[in-house]
């Protein structure tokens, strides 16, 4: 492939808008990419992340995957949301690169359990720390050194809350980087397979909302998976 480094990608797809987190209601291209380091009791993406899904991912260059952006936004620069899977685990500074040469923003979104330079490439970093639910632990040193790894970049925090131990490990964590903006989503534990339309569960973003506000942590948003609410699991949307 001409000497450029391999990107596993599960998926590409858009425009359509961010469905969630800091960004969320703005026009963009989603990139996921196949693989993970986490393996999350709710994870509503599973075909990016569990390798017997493998076959279906394509193995594709940072040159094959711009043109296809290209492709899908008509040439007009816009977001390009970088997900997974851990999209972190690929090596995507030269689309990076390569699609800020050409007016593009680039978001990426990981839980920050590996950090990489080329962070301090993009316009915006959206952190997502699992908490206690996800069954997985979270490696403070690992989330302080991928934020640090941002430099002048847009950084957040997303934390999925899916029960009170979850609500209170994010104000645990989002009190140690107290400078960074705090968005809080309810987990959404249905995932999305093909064939497979779930909904939005109201109430438990409803629960969220009046807990938040009761404890007035006021500097947190809460805000729903737009996606979801829209079109239910459905891939690609």
């Amino acid at each position: 492939m001409n000497g450029e480094a391999v990107i596993e990608v599960c998926e590409i797809f858009g425009p359509t808008i961010q469905g969630e987190g800091a960004l969320l209601g703005l026009p963009t291209v989603f990139v996921r990419t196949g693989g993970c380091d986490y393996r999350c009791r709710w994870c509503d993406t599973p075909y990016a992340v569990d390798p017997a899904f493998r076959r279906h991912w394509t193995a594709m260059t940072a040159t094959e995957i711009f043109a296809e952006v290209r492709h899908l936004s008509g040439d007009r620069p816009l977001t390009v949301s970088l997900s997974g899977g851990n999209p972190a685990l690929q090596p995507l500074e030269g689309l990076i690169t390569m699609g800020r040469a050409a007016g593009y923003r680039f978001a990426l979104e990981t839980q920050g359990s590996v950090a990489r330079p080329w962070f301090a490439q993009l316009e915006v970093l959206i952190i997502s720390p699992k908490p206690p639910s996800s069954g997985m632990d979270c490696d403070r040193a690992a989330l302080a050194a991928a934020i640090e790894a941002a430099g002048e970049a847009a950084v957040s925090l997303k934390f999925v809350v899916h029960d009170d131990d979850d609500y209170a490990f994010a104000r645990e964590v989002a009190a140690c980087f107290s400078r960074l903006p705090v968005c809080l989503q309810p987990c959404n534990d249905k995932p999305r397979l093909p064939g497979r339309r779930g909904e939005m569960d109201l109430e438990r973003l409803r629960r969220l909302i009046a807990k938040t506000l009761s404890d007035g942590w006021y500097e947190a948003r809460v805000l729903p998976q737009l996606h979801v609410l829209l079109w239910g699991n459905e891939r690609g949307r």
